[in-house]
């Protein structure tokens, strides 16, 4: 076959999936009518799981697990914005990694609104500003973010779903030879990451320009021909930075786990992970008595952070995560047994850590 009836067969199947793809809509739209008759959530990332985890099981093709992953979400995200228009608070600014997690999950069709602190996305959820919010909770190097567990305490938004996202920084400019830059612009703990590759490429001597986020250092360097901005590639994108170097930061095994935010309740799913705060009691094995209570009832623990109290001296409450639902009869035992006081944050699909 020639160039033409390779781009002729291309087309008859893109024709196809255009009709196909409308037909689907037209499922979509009809679920999304029951679901608003019922009050029940558009997003439903239990069901997506389910139906990603069926595609990947029957694919034969030359198409990767990632690959199915990423058309199909985007799918997903237009399938739910014609049901219902979502709106999404995110930590910003606009352009930061809270940005791409939320556009990942949500879509390039929703409308998102970036809000300069993790609390304030709280604060917006509750005063029903916004349907979904996307915020960090911990990073592999950096560890757990303790504003996030904060907020988890205080306001009343649960977890829906959780995103486990590689963050690299990008070597971004519109100088077209590194010997013209004389300034790069970068959030400081960006530019720190990136160390060995400023010392490889005789950057060493160039001046450094602390911006307040990566995205406020691609806007600068949009705007300067004799600099470079360390930014996340959303960010170059954003401001139409050419991208020289796409991954360049230090530890290449650097990831952040964010939670996406709303007000319902998930369905149980076959690999669910549910998320608490515990307060304890002030005396001698307590903590341990309630660890112990979990383990007697075989739950699996998979993470477990202390934060002080701040209206409270010297005492700490307790980020816990373990494997199970709210709804699982152990775990309604564990928690029923404990005399300590426990709230639920949300019950939700695990994350895809091994995704990376």
């Amino acid at each position: 076959m020639n160039l033409n009836e390779l781009r002729e067969g291309i087309d008859k199947i893109d024709d196809k999936l255009l009709k196909l793809l409308n037909e689907r809509m037209k499922f979509v739209k009809a679920v999304g009518k029951l679901k608003q008759k019922g009050g029940s959530s558009i997003y439903r990332p239990e069901r997506e799981r389910e139906i990603l985890k069926r595609l990947e099981s029957q694919n034969d093709g030359d198409l990767t697990t990632e690959a199915i992953e990423a058309i199909f979400m985007e799918i997903f995200a237009v399938s739910r914005n014609l049901e219902l228009p979502e709106k999404i608070a995110y930590l910003g600014p606009e352009g930061s990694y809270s940005h791409q997690a939320a556009e990942s999950r949500f879509g390039a069709l929703s409308y998102y609104l970036p809000l300069n602190s993790i609390e304030a996305v709280f604060k917006v959820l509750q005063n029903k500003e916004a349907k979904y919010g996307v915020i960090p909770i911990e990073n592999n190097t950096e560890g757990a973010v303790g504003t996030t567990i904060d907020s988890l305490n205080k306001y009343d938004s649960k977890i829906v779903a959780e995103l486990y996202m590689d963050i690299h920084h990008s070597f971004a400019t519109i100088a077209e030879d590194l010997k013209e830059i004389k300034r790069i612009y970068s959030h400081p703990q960006g530019y720190n990451q990136c160390k060995n590759f400023i010392e490889e490429h005789f950057l060493t001597n160039v001046e450094f320009v602390p911006t307040y986020s990566t995205s406020a250092a691609a806007k600068k360097a949009k705007d300067d021909k004799n600099s470079a901005a360390i930014c996340s590639a959303i960010a170059a994108k954003l401001y139409k930075l050419p991208i020289h170097f796409e991954k360049i930061e230090d530890n290449l095994a650097n990831h952040t786990r964010f939670l996406i935010l709303s007000d319902f309740k998930n369905q149980k799913s076959d690999n669910d992970k549910t998320s608490i705060i515990a307060k304890t009691d002030n005396s001698p094995g307590s903590l341990v008595n309630f660890l112990k209570n979990f383990q007697d009832h075989g739950i699996n623990l998979t993470k477990i952070d202390s934060r002080p109290l701040r209206d409270e001296k010297y005492k700490s409450m307790f980020f816990i995560d373990f494997k199970g639902h709210i709804d699982d009869q152990n775990v309604k035992e564990a928690i029923n047994k404990s005399p300590n006081k426990i709230k639920w944050l949300g019950s939700y699909v695990a994350g895809e850590k091994d995704a990376f």
